[in-house]
């Protein structure tokens, strides 16, 4: 996580029930850390795409917002969070 903070990389929450990785408990240390989150089903169907209110739990047990969450911001956004 440090490292993720110091380089600008995100970290991903995959909300594949038999996976839930990042846990909360990474997820809250990421957030005071600085580190934004992206919420992933990490779908190969159509089905799986049901996961993600697994991911948006795991998100909200750890206390993140809408400003922790890469997914909530526009293209325009996320455009300039990347380092280039």
């Amino acid at each position: 996580l440090e490292a993720a903070a110091q380089k600008g990389c995100f970290m991903e929450i995959n909300a594949a029930p038999d996976r839930l990785a990042l846990s909360d408990i990474y997820a809250r240390m990421a957030k005071d850390k600085g580190v934004k989150m992206a919420l992933s089903t990490d779908a190969h169907n159509l089905d799986n795409l049901g996961y993600m209110r697994f991911g948006v739990n795991q998100a909200r047990r750890a206390w993140l917002g809408p400003k922790d969450v890469i997914n909530t911001y526009s293209w325009e956004e996320l455009k300039k969070m990347i380092p280039g």
